[in-house]
């Protein structure tokens, strides 16, 4: 079992770098790049319905292409702190909760930005949804290595193509 689990964390590894090094058009920076100091959200913690209309102000609301670009620097923290996990030999089901459950947390940020119209946000919304599920199962590693939350990646991936910024999720 424990050779197995193993094998499933190496092979997400080489899966979320060789997926971080076809993302983006933007430069790389240290801000881009530095893991997050936030802590988990709870198990409880609800994602916001794809189909609800969006809760930010006219004012408030981010355009398609700036909220892919934030996903991109939140999915780029997640890698970085999931590969330093690895490196270390930290693969704890309390590690990956903390790195799944940083991302979900981001990514519900960033879809209540969006307007109520925006497929991105929508996308960010499933995103999050499928990110806080893996973040709250028994194996996290295991749980984020479902079909589901491999197209909530690819929609989102595609959405922020329409929008203009060339990412993988």
């Amino acid at each position: 079992m424990k050779r197995m689990h193993t094998s499933v964390l190496t092979l997400a590894c080489a899966c979320l770098l060789a997926l971080s090094a076809c993302g983006g058009d933007s430069a790389d920076t240290a801000a881009d790049t530095a893991p997050s100091a936030v802590p988990p959200s709870s198990a409880t913690s609800a994602a916001p319905d794809a189909s609800a209309p969006s809760t930010a102000s006219a004012a408030d609301v981010v355009g398609d292409k700036k909220l892919c670009q934030s996903a991109q620097v939140a999915s780029d923290e997640m890698r970085v702190a999931f590969v330093k996990a690895v490196q270390s030999g930290d693969t704890s089901a309390a590690t990956m909760k903390k790195i799944l459950g940083g991302l979900e947390e981001k990514m519900t940020e960033l879809a209540s930005q969006g307007g109520g119209d925006s497929k991105v946000a929508a996308a960010l919304g499933k995103f999050s949804t499928e990110a806080g599920r893996a973040a709250a199962a028994k194996d996290p590693a295991a749980a984020a290595d479902n079909p589901t939350f491999a197209k909530a990646g690819v929609d989102l991936t595609a959405a922020c193509k329409t929008a203009g910024v060339s990412v993988t999720f």
